[in-house]
């Protein structure tokens, strides 16, 4: 079961840098939008963390407060995701800055939350 668990831990990680990957190539390759692969990683992330938040392998302690706080950063990055690529379909392809650099800042909080706490 541990192995298991593990391996969902691992595509958990996937999420994370797909999500982060995507990101940084629009950051550092000059258009900063938003791109399905961002959707798709965090979506990976978000269902394989939601499966790490169950309490399995009996007997494992939960940090809750911990799980707690990344659902809520996970959902403000979703949020950020869906408007900006609402806006940018409708504006000229362009996402505001603030809302582009925020989902980059929010997900590797995300990490940092999951390595630091």
């Amino acid at each position: 079961m541990e192995t298991l668990r593990h391996i969902v831990l691992f595509i958990h990680l996937i999420g994370f840098a797909t999500l982060f990957g995507a990101w940084a190539v629009q950051a550092f390759g000059g258009k900063r939008q938003f791109t399905s692969l961002m959707n798709t990683g965090m979506a990976i992330a978000a269902v394989a963390g939601l499966i790490l938040a169950a309490p399995w392998p009996a007997g494992i302690e939960m940090n809750y407060a911990k799980l707690g706080t990344k659902l809520v950063i996970l959902l403000i990055i979703g949020a950020l995701l869906g408007i900006g690529l609402s806006k940018q379909r409708k504006s000229s392809g362009s996402v505001p800055a603030g809302m582009f650099w925020a989902v980059g800042i929010l997900t590797l909080v995300n990490a940092g939350i999951a390595v630091l706490w």
